[in-house]
C-alpha cells in the first residue's frame, strides 16, 4: 500500500511511501473504535467528588426537643437530610470510572482508525516537521502549506519546539508515537505523520 508524501519545504508532491496493508488498510469497525474512544474518555476522569451522608456530618448526637408535646414535627437529629447543614441522602463518593480494554481491542481500534484516516484522506505524510524556534508564527505557516488549520501533527519523537510553537494555536496539536491515543486520532479534521513516525506506528500496531 502507499501514500502520498509532501514535502514541507515545498509543499509539493515528493512521490510515495510504501506503508503497511495491516495498519493503514483494514476495514473500519466502527462499535470497536466507539468502546475504545468511549473507554479512554472514562479513564481521564477523576471522579473525585465527595459528599457527606448524616452519619458523616459533624454534629447532631443529640435529639433536638422531646419527641411529643411540642407541636412541631418529631425529629432525631439536626443533621437530617432535610434539614440546612445536614447530610446529603444519596451523597456521591470517590469511585473509578476506567473501563477494561483488551491490548488486540486497542491495538485493532487504532489500526482501524488510521485505515479509515487514509481511506478518507485525512492522513498527510510529510518528510518532516520542525521548527527552527519555538515560534508560534513558523508553526502556523506551516500548517498553511499543507493547506489545514484543524490537524495533530505526530513526530517519532517528543520535540519541545513544536510542542511550545502549538500550544497556543486553537484546533492544533504535536504528539509522539508513544504518546498517541485515539481520542486525539478521531478528534482533528486531518492529521500529519512524518516518515519516522509512520515506521514506528507500523511497529508498534503491526
Amino acid at each position: 500500500m502507499e501514500l502520498k508524501m509532501i514535502e514541507l519545504a515545498t509543499g509539493a508532491n515528493s512521490g510515495m511511501v510504501n506503508v503497511s496493508e495491516a495498519v493503514f488498510g483494514v476495514d473500519f469497525n466502527e462499535s470497536l473504535v466507539h468502546q475504545v474512544v468511549v473507554a479512554y474518555m472514562a479513564g481521564a476522569r477523576s471522579g473525585t467528588k465527595s459528599q457527606k451522608t448524616r452519619s458523616e456530618v459533624r454534629g447532631g448526637g443529640i435529639k433536638p426537643w422531646r419527641q411529643k408535646g411540642t407541636g412541631r414535627a418529631r425529629a432525631g437529629t439536626i443533621r437530617s437530610p432535610i434539614w440546612v447543614g445536614g447530610g446529603r441522602a444519596f451523597p456521591g463518593h470517590n469511585r473509578d470510572f476506567s473501563q477494561k480494554v483488551n491490548k488486540k481491542m486497542y491495538r485493532a481500534a487504532m489500526r482501524s482508525i488510521l485505515s479509515e484516516l487514509s481511506r478518507t484522506e485525512r492522513l498527510i505524510v510529510v518528510d518532516d516537521f520542525k521548527v527552527d524556534a519555538p515560534k508560534t508564527r513558523e508553526f502556523k505557516s506551516k500548517l498553511a502549506m499543507l493547506g489545514v488549520t484543524d490537524a495533530l501533527v505526530v513526530t517519532e519523537a517528543f520535540d519541545e519546539y513544536l510542542y511550545l510553537s502549538s500550544r497556543n494555536i486553537y484546533k492544533a496539536d504535536v504528539t509522539d508515537v508513544a504518546s498517541i491515543d485515539p481520542l486525539s486520532l478521531v478528534g482533528f479534521k486531518s492529521v500529519i505523520l512524518t516518515q519516522g513516525a509512520v515506521k514506528q506506528l507500523e511497529e508498534k500496531f503491526a
